[in-house]
Parts: C-alpha cells; structure tokens; sequence
C-alpha cells in the first residue's frame, strides 16, 4: 500500500482511517488561528501608522498553515500541524511593528526562519534537544499538558481573571452563560466517549457541540463576545475569494535601519528564541505523548522535523502570517489517535481549504473545540509517572518545568527555568561531568533571555 510506505502507518501502528480522524481533529482544535492571528495583527500599527487588512491576514495566514503544514507531512512524517505561533505574532505586533513597517517587521520574522533553519540544518538544534536530560523531557510533556488544559479552561470562559485573585472560576466567580454551559456539556460527552473507547471520541464531541453552539446562538439571545473569537452561526455564504495582496510584502535588513540595530537585534534574538524552544517543546511533548520517541527520549527524523519548523518561519513571515510554529494542539489530533504526516497532510488539506471556505472556519466556538484541549492535557499528564520525584535534583528543575508553562502561558518560560535550575543544581554538587557543555550555553542564553529588558537599557 502506497500510503503504507510512504508514511509508515504499519511501524507506527496507526490506520488511514486514524490518521484522518487525527488530522482532522487538530484542524478542528486549531482553526480560530485564521481568524485570531488577524485580529492579533490588525490590532496594532506600524511606525508610520499603517494597520494591515484583516481579509488579507487571513489569507495569509491560511495559505501559510497549508503549506507548512504539508511540508511537515512529507518531510518530517509527523503528526504536527503549524501555523502563526500565538505570543510570536503579539512580538511582531506590538514589539517589532511600533518601530519599523509592516513589511521591515516581517523580514525580520524571515529571518528568524532562517536562523533557525541554519540551526537545524547544522545539527547545533538537535545537539541542543538532545543535551536536555530525559525526566526534564517528561516533565515539558507534563507541562504543555497543563499548558494546553488551561488554554481549553480560558478560551471556554470557565477559567477568567479574577476580582482580587490572579484567576477564578467562570467571568463572576461562577459559571453562568451558554458557552460555558455548552463548553462542560462537551468535555463530560468527551470523557464519557474517550473512557468507552469509542472511535473517534474527540472529533465527536466536538462536532455535536458545535452543532449544539449553532443551535443555541440562532435561539437564544448570547453576547457574541461570550463566544470567543468564533461566534457558532451558519455563514450567510459558503465561499469567500482569497485575497494575496500581503504575499511577498517583506523587507529583510530594512528594521536595522529604522529601528536601530539594538532594537531590532532584540527583536530577532526574542523571535528566534521563543520559536525555537516553543517548537522544541511541542515537538518533544506531542512525540512522548504518540509514543514517538525511543528510550533516550529522541524523536525519529528530528532533523528534518526541526528544519521544517525554520522553513515555516520563513514562510509566515514571507507572507506577511508572522512566524509559523508547531502548534500544540497537534497533541488533539494524537489523542485521536494521529501517528504519521498523513494526519498533518488531512489537516493541512483542510487548512488550504480555508483559503475559499473561510466562513466555515466561523462555526466551530471555543466552547466545542476546547473540551479536547483539556482530555488531552489530561492525558499527557501521566508523563509525570516517569519522573524521578525522589531525586531532588531533578525534581525541583522539573517542578519549575512544568508549573511555569501554565503560570506563565509559556512554553520558553518554562523550560528556560528547568534547564537553567537543573545546571545550577548539578554545579552546586561539583556533578559537573553531568552538565553536557551545551547546556551551559543554553542556560546562559536563557539568562539572557529572561533579562532581556535589563540588558537593552544597559546596553541601549
């Protein structure tokens, strides 16, 4: 069988028929991108005051997604859908953008593709993920698992900012409204499907809710902004036209000039740092999560993986998508049972799809599609079982690993305090033989990371 051999559905022990429902599972628990990366991006103007075309954004960031995605699909073989990566576009939008153009901005996040690509290509990457101790491994696993349940717990509204607590349950302290309503009734059908083992668990749920949501609203007077970005209703028509104007509009070394070199070095440094370990740290999840890895904790074709996460970069930026980046919620399309590129190649169909049929990217709400975020942080959770908690060594750097991805809403963050805690630790006890000599580099990058801000006004 062609797809046998192409994709290595029998040596991954998956099906054609589980890589489609997984591939279109993420496709479902990731599609607000189209609609929230604009948003993000037209909500703020350049140098010169300019503010680029939500229509066109959208087609930009559709096309960008399809064609990283399927390039994902048959170079890496991964079950890994990408596309403009949340906190990288908020870089470009509200830290590259207020001093530079449009299209200065996005070179710059051309740029960063490139960079990384360099790293991939020179296997300093892979170095680098390899050099990070496997319960460490387990523990970013553990992390994006509460990562991507908090996500799911926000964007329902059963999660909100608090009146005198940092956080609190529902927007009043309780829960109240359709969504949230709609939201529990989702994940409970989801669980109560999942735990019966029932074929295509997730992709149901998601399904009856959102068919559920479009009921609800057409009936029922709800506050569209209660839905989240996707407010569930029957577009009033099926097709729209792409429209490609942003499509080529980047200028690579322009931000060096009417930014400043400092500024738009910090830029590029913050870009490729956060797309290079949020990338690494989805992919090292998402792949334990798949049972992907071998007992070292290596991903297969990691290489390949890693430069097509760089090309995507580039591609985003190319466009005017701002960074592309392995999206975690992949993890949804595994939990349905995702194992190959065949998946990625169903959900970057789907996402080329968009490019015409983007009002149908409208219909699915938060409220439908969250409940799988937070199944499936669920289940990467028992990653923590493989955890040595009795090594105090570890676990303290894992604690901080796992604790600071949700804390935070970040990846980076958190595996920047694990690796940096864990050499610290380890050269407090003289065990110096177990620091591999990149991990000193990457904790000193993480340093610097973290105090960015400091070293811009130092150096300013």
């Amino acid at each position: 069988m062609v797809l046998d051999r192409l994709f290595e559905l029998t040596g991954r022990g998956t099906t054609v028929g589980r890589e489609v429902r997984g591939g279109l599972t993420t496709f479902m628990a990731m599609a607000y991108i189209i609609l929230l990366n604009p948003i993000i991006l037209a909500g703020a103007k350049d140098v010169t005051g300019a503010r680029l075309s939500i229509s066109e954004l959208t087609t930009s960031t559709a096309l960008a997604a399809a064609i990283s995605t399927l390039l994902m699909a048959f170079i890496g073989n991964a079950p890994f859908a990408l596309a403009a990566g949340l906190g990288l576009n908020a870089v470009v939008a509200y830290q590259a953008a207020p001093h530079m153009t449009w299209p200065q901005a996005m070179g710059l996040v051309v740029l960063e593709g490139a960079v990384i690509i360099i790293l991939a290509v020179t296997g300093l990457r892979t170095l680098i993920m390899n050099a990070i101790p496997l319960a460490l491994k387990h523990a970013i696993s553990v992390g994006i698992g509460l990562f991507i349940a908090l996500i799911g717990l926000v964007d329902a509204g059963f999660v909100a900012s608090g009146t005198g607590t940092p956080v609190q349950l529902g927007a009043t302290g309780h829960l109240t409204g359709w969504p949230v309503t709609l939201f529990c009734f989702g994940l409970l059908l989801m669980i109560v499907l999942y735990v019966r083992r029932t074929p295509a668990a997730i992709l149901i749920s998601i399904a009856v809710t959102a068919v559920l949501a479009v009921v609800v609203n057409s009936l029922v007077p709800v506050k569209p902004e209660s839905w989240g970005v996707v407010a569930p209703r029957m577009p009033e028509s099926l097709i729209s036209a792409p429209r490609f104007g942003l499509v080529g509009q980047f200028d690579l070394f322009g931000g060096f000039v009417t930014a400043g070199a400092l500024t738009a070095t910090v830029v590029l440094f913050t870009l490729v740092l956060s797309g290079f370990f949020d990338a690494m740290g989805t992919i090292i999840g998402v792949s334990d999560e798949a049972g992907l890895v071998d007992r070292l904790g290596r991903v297969p074709r990691l290489g390949r993986i890693l430069t097509v996460d760089g090309v995507a970069g580039m591609v985003g930026g190319s466009v005017s998508a701002s960074a592309n980046t392995v999206f975690v919620e992949s993890a949804a399309g595994v939990g349905e049972g995702a194992r190959t590129g065949l998946a990625s190649v169903v959900t970057g169909a789907l996402l080329g799809l968009t490019l015409l049929f983007t009002p149908i990217a409208a219909v699915v709400p938060a409220a439908a599609a969250a409940p799988a975020l937070v199944l499936v942080g669920a289940l990467m959770m028992t990653q923590s079982k493989n955890v040595p908690w009795a090594d105090i060594d570890v676990a303290i750097p894992a604690f901080l690993t796992i604790a600071l991805m949700p804390f935070t809403y970040s990846i980076t963050n958190g595996v920047g305090a694990g690796v940096i805690v864990y050499t610290l630790i380890k050269a407090a006890r003289g065990q110096f033989a177990q620091i591999p000599w990149l991990l000193w580099i990457v904790s000193l990058i993480f340093l610097a990371y973290f105090g960015i801000n400091a070293l811009e006004s130092l150096f300013g």
